[in-house]
């Protein structure tokens, strides 16, 4: 598949208190191991442009986008949801985390490529439409998919692997019947949602200690069936890797392999139905070095997939 890795240098402007999790070497390890797999020279690399305002606005109240824009401070840190802290140029990241996806969206409509990895920060699958939190300001990937909607593209279907359920996506498209939303998940877990399916939300709750078998058998028993029947004209990912063995953020056990197989599948899905594209998210994986090993992982799975 041709596909590309969109970030820009800015995204590491994002910086919280000391020691906390989501940090700018997350991206630093990515690139690394990005660099180390020889797949750099095989990959066009992009850079995300600066989003618009309006962009915000696709999927947030005008209240958020304000209350946001006037929390920026002019020096040091301010707190904004208790786990989520904005710096002096944190709204530098947050407008180029948001223009990554509206720049992959365009490449692929305009058929230069059949999917994309946005290598950013910060995440946004927390982030409701009136709400930040969980690490997240604004949700990249609904204003991409709002976005998508608005060039034309009428069923999308959302896979969410992150370890945390995608709250903030699920409240922003769990009345739109023309979106598919697949989220798996470690339960009872942050951010503690009410477990809740319908014809088009499909959540599949995991207990620690849940392995590749388990997410195997999400995907071929919960959500194939679902993305089969619903036929998406293209696909997007919130790519969290903190289920990964090695990251203590959480009690799951995937490995590199099971993040490769999954995005083996959803290529091959995308490739059979004629989808426009894949669009992934970087979102959560906190242990920096199988986060680099499972996001370059996943990349090479839709670099390579036939």
């Amino acid at each position: 598949m041709r596909t590309a890795i969109i970030s820009h240098p800015h995204c590491r402007k994002h910086k919280m208190i000391d020691d906390h999790p989501e940090c700018p070497e997350r991206l630093d390890a990515i690139n690394d191991r990005l660099l180390a797999s020889g797949l750099d020279i095989a990959i066009e690399q992009k850079q995300a442009p600066k989003a618009q305002r309006e962009h915000y606005l696709l999927a947030h109240d005008e209240s958020l986008v304000s209350f946001v824009e006037s929390k920026i401070p002019t020096q040091g840190l301010v707190d904004l949801d208790g786990d989520t802290w904005l710096c002096p140029d944190s709204l530098k990241a947050i407008e180029r985390a948001v223009g990554a996806g509206i720049l992959a969206v365009d490449e692929i409509l305009e058929g230069n490529l059949d999917a994309a990895f946005c290598s950013v920060r910060p995440p946004g699958h927390h982030a409701n439409r009136t709400t930040s939190a969980g690490f997240c300001v604004f949700n990249n990937l609904a204003i991409a998919v709002k976005y998508a909607q608005s060039k034309g593209v009428n069923r999308i279907a959302i896979v969410d692997f992150d370890v945390h359920h995608g709250n903030g996506t699920q409240d922003i498209f769990i009345d739109d019947k023309n979106v598919l939303f697949c989220s798996l998940f470690q339960h009872p877990f942050y951010p503690n949602t009410v477990v809740e399916n319908n014809t088009t939300l499909i959540n599949s709750p995991l207990p620690i200690a849940s392995d590749g078998n388990d997410l195997k058998a999400v995907f071929e028993q919960q959500w194939l069936p679902k993305l089969n029947a619903f036929k998406p004209d293209m696909l997007f990912i919130s790519a969290g890797f903190d289920a990964h063995l090695e990251d203590d953020m959480a009690s799951l056990k995937f490995v590199e392999e099971d993040y490769r197989w999954l995005t083996e599948q959803l290529a091959r899905f995308s490739e059979q139905h004629n989808c426009r594209g894949i669009v992934s998210y970087l979102e959560g994986g906190y242990a920096l070095s199988a986060l680099g090993r499972s996001a370059i992982a996943h990349v090479k799975a839709l670099v390579d997939y036939e």
